[in-house]
């Protein structure tokens, strides 16, 4: 069994788990989400924490504990506190807007890009070069985060586009003649 999956999964307060044999239903302020767990491994609540199980004892069930661990957690802290993503925009002319359920970029194209946010997802923009992309499911705010960046993602010479906040971007030195 893998070390992250001995690890047990303490439940805050304000969040309720329940299993239904493989499906994990976690529910809190902030939404629902629910998962299938792999059939090698199980979920065991007492006393507001949660420990994974292993249902065989094969090489892949110790392998999944720990993946079936972390997106319990993952689930567990995303409807209690949430996830966010930070992206920075660089570049001259380079802003976005959001717009209720969209996000309007202008990344220096002939026309503006629209992006429709996927249901769950928020994304605010406390200035035009910041981008804040906030969900409960941290799966889904990491693609959306993705899907933005790869609209125009850092080129190495002078470093514009769309990059995570804590990212860094090693510039290349230009041809000399």
């Amino acid at each position: 069994m893998s070390r992250v999956g001995k690890s047990p999964i303490t439940v805050p307060k304000g969040a309720e788990i329940s299993i239904n044999g493989a499906n994990v239903t976690v529910k809190g302020p902030l939404g629902t989400l629910t998962h299938n767990l792999h059939p090698t491994v199980g979920l065991k609540q007492e006393d507001g924490v949660l420990t994974v199980i292993l249902n065989s004892d094969s090489p892949e069930a110790g392998a999944q504990s720990g993946t079936a661990r972390a997106l319990v957690n993952n689930m567990v802290v995303g409807v209690t506190t949430g996830f966010e993503r930070k992206l920075s925009l660089v570049g001259v002319g380079y802003r976005a807007a959001a717009q209720g359920e969209t996000l309007k970029l202008q990344l220096g194209f002939s026309h503006d890009i629209i992006y429709n946010l996927p249901k769950g997802v928020k994304a605010e923009t406390p200035t035009q070069t910041e981008i804040i992309i906030k969900g409960s499911n941290k799966q889904q705010v990491g693609q959306v985060a993705a899907e933005v960046r790869a609209y125009r993602s850092p080129e190495p010479y002078k470093g514009k586009g769309v990059r995570y906040v804590d990212e860094v971007v090693h510039l290349k030195e230009t041809k000399k003649k």
